[in-house]
């Protein structure tokens, strides 16, 4: 069949006006540290259209479910008094009241699922859960690791991981049903027949268990590939990206990547590339000619393009519709944009010692 020009054309504007709305329906939340302030971007525009105050060392946000709040972890790094997280309201763009922490200290990590928000606090090694609807933190599991810093939730809200910087880890956390019955008792009652319902506040229980997987020193930026069976840490110190199954929980292979002090790393939505950024401080790849990002093939996990963006770089945030990058380069004062389709730089934006990064999405 053969299709005139002017209903191809037609067509073509069609799907650019669905882009264009389906890019305009999200806002881009980029956190600058150079100026403690949220910056919310238009993404079409690649033009800020609000800054907020955002706290002190504010370092990753999250948007929440409905797109209404940001959350935002004021840092300060290990053994910081810093114990509150920051939050603001994205449909009237000012400060909310902040989480007050109590005695957890220097959150990091952030995720929203499920309705709550989860963080790590790197003092104490753990991970909180606080439930925006009671205000309150409703749950606080011990990693046991050092400086327990980026997290990660599945949707099914029972598989949560970490990375562990100073420890050199991922942690894996899972819940598990462990059998439990009453302890035998010399001279007490019999235990009840095989089968029969077990006594009240005995039977099989949900547990959370978490293993530890070594990965190499300073990891840090970590993500889960689009299929779920593999992560990919950067070790920042090594200079190297450790590869992890996730069904095994084992490390299945380490291998060198060129870029200094590699601190956050990402699958592209549909699961060929890894992006991988670097702040430029660390390792054997700090002489590999200053590369601050690199594009990995995830099948044969060959270096497929690098790039100098003028100063060492950190977060990185997929576009929704999985088309372009965005990548915070922070000793550069600006957010670059890359085209994932040819690996092109599509757009820049200037911010303050960029950092972490968010979608603000309506449900």
């Amino acid at each position: 069949m053969t299709v005139s020009p002017t209903l191809s054309a037609a067509a073509s504007l069609l799907v650019a006006l669905l882009m264009t709305t389906t890019a305009s329906a999200a806002e881009l939340l980029v956190l600058e540290k150079g100026s403690n302030t949220l910056a919310i971007i238009d993404p079409v525009a690649l033009r800020v259209s609000a800054r907020v105050p955002a706290g002190p060392d504010p370092h990753e946000v999250i948007a929440s479910s409905d797109g209404r709040r940001a959350y935002i972890s004021n840092y300060g790094g290990e053994g910081s008094d810093l114990n509150f997280i920051s939050v603001v309201d994205l449909t009237v763009r000012k400060p909310l009241p902040r989480i007050d922490l109590g005695a957890l200290h220097s959150a990091h990590g952030l995720d929203f699922q499920g309705g709550k928000l989860y963080f790590t606090a790197e003092t104490n090694k753990v991970i909180g859960r606080y439930d925006p609807m009671t205000r309150k933190i409703d749950w606080v599991l011990g990693i046991g690791q050092d400086r327990t810093h980026m997290i990660l939730v599945a949707k099914d809200l029972e598989h949560i991981y970490t990375s562990n910087v100073t420890s050199g880890t991922i942690s894996i956390v899972r819940t598990q049903l462990r059998a439990q019955g009453p302890p035998p008792r010399a001279g007490g009652p019999p235990r009840p027949p095989a089968g029969s319902p077990p006594p009240p506040g005995f039977g099989p229980r949900k547990v959370w268990e978490v293993t530890s997987i070594a990965a190499g020193r300073g990891s840090e930026g970590f993500d889960i590939s689009p299929d779920g069976r593999q992560i990919w840490a950067a070790n920042a110190q090594d200079g190297t990206i450790t590869v992890i199954d996730v069904a095994s929980m084992k490390a299945l292979e380490t291998f060198p990547v060129a870029v200094a002090g590699a601190n956050r790393l990402k699958f592209s939505l549909d699961g060929r590339h890894v992006l991988v950024t670097g702040l430029g401080a660390f390792g054997p790849a700090a002489q590999s000619g200053g590369n601050n990002l690199v594009v990995l093939d995830a099948g044969s996990h060959k270096l497929v393009k690098a790039f100098q963006l003028g100063g060492g770089s950190a977060g990185i945030l997929m576009e929704p519709s999985g088309s372009r990058a965005y990548v915070a380069v922070n000793q550069g004062g600006k957010v670059v944009v890359i085209d994932l389709g040819t690996l092109l730089i599509s757009g820049e934006i200037p911010a303050s010692q960029p950092d972490g990064m968010a979608w603000a999405e309506g449900d």
